[in-house]
């Protein structure tokens, strides 16, 4: 998205650059409702699997939450990538951090609160670590999915591991304290 140009857009759209600028205002606005879309989008593909499968404890809940985001469909594969060239954009266009930012601290507000169900002892402070964590390594495993570094299948064991150890030391630092 960085090298999106304007004038690419409308016409990949079929639409003059004057319609589009009209919409979105500037190239910030197009990334602000590029975010939009694939944040809605990621919340249709997630809550399309919700019930499948399930109850779920909370271990699997969080664990089936994270890897909902490595799947081998488009809607998915677009939306990571999408996700990548935002957070890269973000580096040149200041304006769209703060956008950015919400929407990334949205989702490990939800990763937290699937940690919580799973270790209601641990405090709001710590639980929020973890989630970081956990998002964090997932957007580094999607670029390397995204990018064929991994196979989908491994980058979804990482990811299992990853919850595991952090779900393992929740439990050991706070259930001692409970």
């Amino acid at each position: 998205m960085r090298g999106l140009r304007v004038e690419e857009l409308a016409a990949e759209a079929g639409v003059s650059t004057a319609l589009i600028y009209y919409h979105f205002k500037d190239r910030a606005g197009i990334l602000r409702h590029t975010l939009e879309f694939i944040s809605d989008r990621a919340d249709r593909y997630t809550a399309d699997a919700e019930g499948t499968d399930g109850p779920f404890d909370p271990h699997q809940e969080l664990e089936r939450s994270l890897l909902l985001e490595f799947q081998d469909l488009p809607e998915v594969r677009e939306n990571s990538t999408a996700w990548g060239e935002l957070r890269a954009s973000a580096v040149f266009e200041p304006e769209l951090r703060a956008d950015l930012a919400r929407a990334g601290l949205t989702w490990v507000h939800e990763v937290a609160s699937l940690l919580a169900q799973a270790c209601p002892a641990a405090p709001a402070p710590t639980l929020t670590a973890s989630a970081e964590r956990l998002t964090a390594l997932l957007e580094g495993l999607s670029t390397r999915w995204l990018t064929d570094g991994l196979s989908v299948a491994h980058a979804r064991t990482l990811m299992r591991e990853a919850v595991a150890v952090e779900l393992g030391h929740l439990r050991r630092t706070w259930a001692a304290d409970a």
